[in-house]
């Protein structure tokens, strides 16, 4: 048996139970094959998203009249800690006008923000109905193993793998306090998906596509080329003196185009569909659904 390279977690036909899964053709944006009712098999795999091996045994991810039964590859449990990067793009900072940082801008979201690719929605609760509600793309870091204290040439060992997120925002309460913990931490406003793709797949996290697509229309489209500090350097910064647990999540921040900065503006509507597309992982789809 061998390390899976691209890791689903879903909800089988075969049985209604959920499972780990290798992608049986890695190539495909299962994203997409979600909502487009193309359907997506995968090899069972053994163990855990961290010791897990690839079996022969082949499962089809079920589906619902809507799509696919995607789920998070980060089961919310299973994450100790969500740690988040602010205006970590260059012309992210352009576009808001400020100075670019000399150290990561640090904030953070609770493990109750996690919530799965479509059909799942992302909720927006009744603090945040205000028209002020945003998107931003984000690639995500997952350890693999504790690192404390280690070196930028060190980190990538620490790396289990990559996938997508949304850090969905309450750009009005936001603007209320410096720390934005709680505009950005309710629940569902951490997307996750569609798939954990390993270190081998990706050895340069800083040459990828990044886009967000709003309505069928890109709203932002970055590269992580232009990533301020990158995958190795986050890593290295976060581990000092503290440890990064197995399961950390750390979203690496949003290229330019965010809804709040774009005139005129866009906000997350009841219904909107949005997207957020990362080369070499997929699509990351969601609908918004106000409570």
């Amino acid at each position: 048996m061998s390390a899976w390279t691209h890791l689903v977690r879903f909800v089988a036909v075969e049985d209604d139970q959920i499972h780990l899964g290798q992608l049986v053709d890695p190539m495909r944006d299962v994203g997409l094959d979600s909502t487009d009712g193309v359907p997506i098999y995968a090899f069972e795999i053994e163990g855990t998203i961290y010791n897990g091996k690839v079996t022969s045994h082949t499962l089809q991810v079920r589906r619902t009249e809507i799509s696919t039964q995607l789920l998070s590859p980060i089961v919310p449990e299973e994450c100790p800690y969500i740690r988040c990067i602010g205006l970590n793009y260059r012309l992210h900072a352009k576009e808001a006008n400020m100075a670019i940082p000399t150290v990561p801008a640090i904030f953070s979201k609770p493990r109750t923000a996690i919530t799965d690719p479509y059909p799942t929605a992302i909720n927006i609760p009744k603090v945040a109905q205000d028209g002020s509600s945003d998107y931003e793309a984000e690639l995500v870091i997952v350890i693999g193993k504790s690192a404390r204290d280690v070196t930028v040439e060190q980190a990538s060992s620490y790396i289990l793998g990559y996938t997508a997120a949304n850090d969905i925002s309450a750009r009005d309460e936001q603007m209320k306090t410096p720390m934005p913990c709680f505009s950005k931490g309710m629940d569902s406003s951490c997307p996750l998906g569609p798939a954990l793709v390993s270190t081998s797949v990706i050895p340069n996290p800083e040459d990828l596509k990044i886009n967000a697509i709003y309505n069928n229309k890109t709203v932002q489209d970055g590269h992580t080329s232009d990533l301020i500090f990158g995958v190795s350097e986050l890593v290295a910064y976060l581990s000092q003196g503290t440890t990064l647990e197995p399961g950390t999540i750390i979203l690496t921040g949003t290229p330019p185009g965010i809804g709040y900065f774009r005139s005129p503006r866009i906000v997350l509507g009841d219904g909107d569909v949005i997207r957020v597309y990362i080369e070499k992982i997929g699509t990351l789809v969601n609908k918004v659904h106000y409570e």
